[in-house]
């Protein structure tokens, strides 16, 4: 018969028991969620973490701190949801040089401007139908003014390039702003408009921006719709290569 389960409110009967290997975050926010996921890192047992503003703000420090102590951080769930990014640039390209990475990383926004476009619904109208669905945070902030793709683009750029930022280094705009008339104005252009992240390296300098952006019709990003996100990745090798949710697309 298994063992019966045990709840506890204090984190040290977790770190103590020697039973228990890995640590799973789910708090959210920066702390104290970085102090809890330091202690059982220090105590040697292995976390998993889909915690997207505390990597983008403290994963070089929580990687350096899992390194040390032989332990595994996992946190491939804290970019673009199902979209298995971190691991794909840390091994399969690992030895590739990659230019740009850029995509749709936020299923919240992509959601709103799917219902703006398809349905004409107004912005309020698309974010009040959203949390219906299940995949929106109790506060929508941070995902509508372009900051949850800001964290994302962070950690993203870490591991393509290398590079230490943070989201007060690059320009971020959301989508809060929008209203049916400039989706509208997008649609008779031939355009739609879709929030996106991106990091690219221009003559050695690292760009970086989340914005709102028109893409052509006939562009498949533009084809991405309610809550699905696409990665897109161009590397030296093999040129380009589209990766969607759980499906990856060459």
């Amino acid at each position: 018969m298994a063992k019966e389960v045990e709840l506890t409110t204090n984190f040290d009967d977790i770190l103590h028991d020697t039973e228990i290997k890995i640590v799973v975050e789910l708090m959210g926010g920066l702390h104290p969620a970085k102090e809890y996921i330091s202690d059982a890192l220090n105590a040697g047992k292995n976390v998993v973490t889909a915690n997207k503003d505390l990597m983008a703000t403290f994963g070089s420090e929580l990687i350096a701190l899992a390194a040390k102590n032989k332990c595994d951080l996992m946190y491939d769930a804290s970019v673009a949801g199902g979209i298995p990014i971190l691991r794909t640039l840390s091994t399969s390209y690992a030895s590739d040089k990659i230019s740009e990475i850029q995509g749709i990383i936020n299923g919240t926004t992509n959601y709103i401007l799917s219902q703006m476009g398809e349905k004409g619904l107004s912005y309020d109208e698309a974010l009040k139908n959203a949390p219906k669905l299940g995949f929106v945070e109790a506060d929508p902030t941070n995902d509508v003014t372009g900051k949850d793709a800001a964290y994302s683009i962070v950690i993203l750029s870490k591991f393509a390039f290398g590079t230490k930022i943070s989201i007060n280094d690059f320009t971020i705009e959301g989508i809060n702003h929008l209203q049916k008339f400039d989706i509208e104005q997008a649609q008779a252009m031939g355009y739609v408009i879709k929030l996106i992240g991106i990091a690219k390296n221009i003559a050695g300098k690292l760009f970086v921006k989340v914005a709102p952006c028109l893409l052509p019709n006939n562009a498949i990003m533009a084809h991405i719709k309610n809550e699905l996100m696409l990665c897109k990745l161009r590397v030296k090798v093999l040129a380009q290569r589209f990766l969607l949710d759980q499906v990856q697309v060459v």
